[in-house]
């Protein structure tokens, strides 16, 4: 075990009579409490936020990636989903992907058997349909109040100004500057003179502006989302994808609709848990907190009984989904490989108590490393989360949907009477979200935490690799029971690189409302809303 300590990070939770964001980017959750305070219900500060993040910090995600949205009224009811899951395109041709000879399951994060050129995995070959803007436009148009290109502004003033090159910032590029150095136009941006950009010295900001990302967010206010999909902007990116040698084809966007559909609903020790149904992480939380229901609970809060009840049911529920043909047929996880240091997540209440819980990514640091110069938008590399073997359950096809592991949700507490949602939660980091989801739940719901309390009490992580990853401030008692039941190893909770999913909530309690955000990045936060809301416009 190799420490960097001791230390002890500490964030504040944010509390406030109206609404609040809580994202990966302060700067983007500012933006969301904005539009809060101009009239904004939570969606419309999540659509804000969600375009802002895309700005402010690039490598997660943005407009050339995908999403799913959980929306919960203030007035209870069902919560829905906006569902806007990746597409491979429907020229994708899968003998592109040959298997690399002698290859085994070391690829990325998936474990799966390695493709010629890795294809799959960077480069236009990688690009999946983009479908970000779609799914935002129909939550927009479903559940939201202000007019649309209010809510672009604020990601296109960010944009103008660029990602703040402070030692986050720099590290960020820095750390996926070899493959970003393998395209032109990324290398061109993000690599100036072939360097990773250093961090600004001094008390005066740096930044990397990102001019073309914000002439297309000018373009979408002003022309509406469909543009990215039948308009000039459809065309440019069609061109762009074509020469850069994709398989998406302009048909391909004019043909993409995102949906609204029920959310997984399932009770939880009497809370009413709001996820993502089908190809998500939603189904494995259900099994796993289904297990878990049925345990007793220790009397001072979790211990070592506990968290060996996390990993046993993260274990299982992994071997589950991994055998289950249904649920795409992934391949264990490698062993010793980094944790995904990607996706974003954000959480936002409104003063009137509707939550929303959006997780949106590339999927890998940089999407595809794919940047298309005129329109400045970053692809993602949605081939990788395909199984490059044929005649498997998640094999590479054509106009196929691909099983992801976002896992955002919303909770209603059992003394809402209408099921008024109490809690939006959900977090980044591939694999290790559903089992951070799902321990941070059991913490709030288990052990009465408060959303504070229990964003700084450490986790496991169990996501498929047949290791359990255990955060050093667990100690030996906890380490070492669950350790009897298998292999461990330990580690710290840092910046980076990351062990441990990177979560953001906000809740509801005595009549206040708090957010919190992943306590050891520099840049997340939650931001309450500062001022009344003025009249919807």
């Amino acid at each position: 075990m190799t420490t960097i300590g001791p230390w002890d990070l500490r964030k504040p939770a944010v509390t406030g009579a109206g609404g609040i964001v809580a994202s990966q980017s302060r700067r983007a959750a500012a933006a969301g409490a904005a539009i809060l305070a101009a009239g904004g219900n939570a969606v419309d500060a999540a659509i804000a936020t969600g375009f802002a993040v895309g700005a402010v910090e690039p490598w997660m995600s943005g407009l050339g990636g995908c999403g799913f949205m959980v929306v919960s009224e203030a007035g209870g009811g069902p919560a829905q989903v906006v569902d806007f899951g990746l597409v491979a395109a429907a020229g994708l041709d899968p003998a592109r992907y040959e298997l690399l000879p002698g290859a085994k399951g070391d690829q990325d994060i998936f474990g799966w058997p390695r493709v010629i050129q890795d294809r799959n995995v960077i480069g236009p070959e990688s690009v999946a349909l983009p479908t970000y803007v779609e799914g935002i436009r129909l939550a927009h148009e479903r559940f939201g109040r202000l007019a649309w290109p209010a809510l672009l502004e604020p990601a296109i003033a960010l944009a103008e100004e660029g990602v703040l090159l402070d030692w986050y910032g720099a590290l960020a590029i820095a750390v996926a500057a070899p493959d970003l150095a393998l395209f032109e136009p990324a290398r061109g941006l993000f690599l100036p003179a072939g360097l990773a950009p250093l961090p600004g010295s001094g008390t005066a900001p740096h930044y990397l502006p990102l001019p073309a990302l914000a002439r297309t967010l000018r373009r979408l206010a002003n022309a509406g989302a469909r543009d990215f999909y039948e308009g000039e902007l459809a065309r440019r990116l069609a061109d762009e994808l074509k020469s850069a040698g994709s398989a998406l084809s302009a048909a391909d966007l004019a043909g993409y609709r995102a949906a609204v559909v029920p959310a997984l609903e399932f009770d939880y020790r009497g809370h009413r848990i709001a996820g993502v149904p089908g190809l998500s992480g939603g189904p494995a939380l259900q099994q796993v907190l289904g297990r878990l229901a049925g345990r007793p609970l220790s009397d001072e809060g979790p211990g070592p009984a506990d968290y060996s009840a996390y990993a046993r049911e993260l274990r299982q529920a992994y071997v589950d989904r991994l055998a289950q043909a249904g649920a795409g047929g992934e391949q264990p996880a490698p062993a010793g490989n980094p944790r995904a240091s990607s996706t974003t997540h954000l959480s936002v209440v409104d003063r009137d108590g509707m939550m929303v819980a959006l997780t949106q990514t590339l999927l890998s640091r940089f999407g595809a490393k794919v940047l298309l110069p005129e329109t400045g938008v970053l692809m993602n590399n949605g081939i990788m989360w395909f199984d490059p073997r044929p005649n498997h359950p998640n094999s590479i096809a054509p106009g196929k949907r691909p099983l992801a592991n976002m896992c955002p949700v919303t909770v209603s507490r059992p003394d809402s009477g209408t099921h008024r949602p109490w809690l939006a939660l959900g977090a980044s980091g591939g694999r290790s979200i559903m089992p951070a989801v799902a321990q941070i739940l059991s913490f709030l719901i288990d052990y009465g935490m408060d959303l504070e309390t229990a964003f700084h009490q450490p986790r496991l992580d169990e996501s498929g690799s047949g290791i359990v990853t255990l955060d050093t401030r667990l100690g030996p008692e906890v380490i070492a029971a669950v350790a009897a039941d298998g292999q461990v190893e330990v580690g710290e909770t840092r910046a980076y690189p990351v062990l441990f999913a990177s979560p953001s909530a906000v809740m509801q309690a005595e009549h206040r409302n708090v957010g919190m955000a992943e306590i050891a990045s520099p840049w997340s936060g939650a931001v309450a809303e500062a001022a009344p809301r003025a009249a919807p416009g």
